[in-house]
């Protein structure tokens, strides 16, 4: 039996776990999304990138927006067409209720310079679940995300069903598509 040296063990294993990566239909590269205002306005980047088994890293960076909490989903359509509704709900394949939604993220901050960056990890989706028939958006919202945190014994009436849909997060403020690999940015 041969013994394999350091570096041979190391192209062995990086091979290996290249053709487990083409064989579960996923890409480990990361998507760069652009953000645009209703204007047309570029407004920042999202970068998703896939980590270790079903992890994605989710880094944002904004500028030129109102300062505040701002609600942060990823929309079940791939359109950005301005007011944005065209980019659908919240990403929810299991059919969950807010805030369990696969598309729903921390809120987003923007100082009163009109910037904010956020950066964190997420399980509930992995980058290539993003690209059904139809794709997905990431949508950054006038209002925070109230994650339909209301109870239910404190006021009256009960929270409405927009806030137990969507966490009353307002208008759309910003949109980007998600795109797949190869296709130019």
């Amino acid at each position: 039996m041969r013994k394999l040296t350091f570096p041979a063990l190391l192209i062995a294993l990086t091979l290996a776990l290249l053709a487990t990566t083409s064989a579960l239909g996923s890409s480990p590269r990361a998507r760069l999304v652009r953000l645009h205002d209703i204007d047309g306005n570029a407004v920042g980047t999202v970068r998703l990138t896939p980590i270790r088994h079903l992890l994605v890293k989710v880094r944002v960076s904004v500028h030129d927006l109102p300062a505040g909490f701002h609600g942060f989903h990823i929309h079940a359509v791939g359109t950005c067409e301005p007011p944005f509704t065209s980019a659908g709900g919240h990403l929810n394949p299991s059919g969950g209720s807010h805030p369990e939604h696969a598309g729903d993220m921390p809120v987003l901050y923007v100082t009163d310079g009109g910037e904010g960056k956020a950066e964190f990890i997420t399980d509930r989706f992995t980058v290539s679940s993003l690209f059904d028939s139809d794709g997905s958006a990431i949508i950054v919202h006038a209002k925070p995300d109230n994650y339909a945190n209301i109870p239910t014994d404190r006021y009256d009436p009960d929270p409405d069903a927009t806030t137990l849909g969507t966490g009353d997060a307002g208008p759309r403020i910003a949109c980007g598509v998600i795109e797949p690999a190869g296709t130019p940015p």
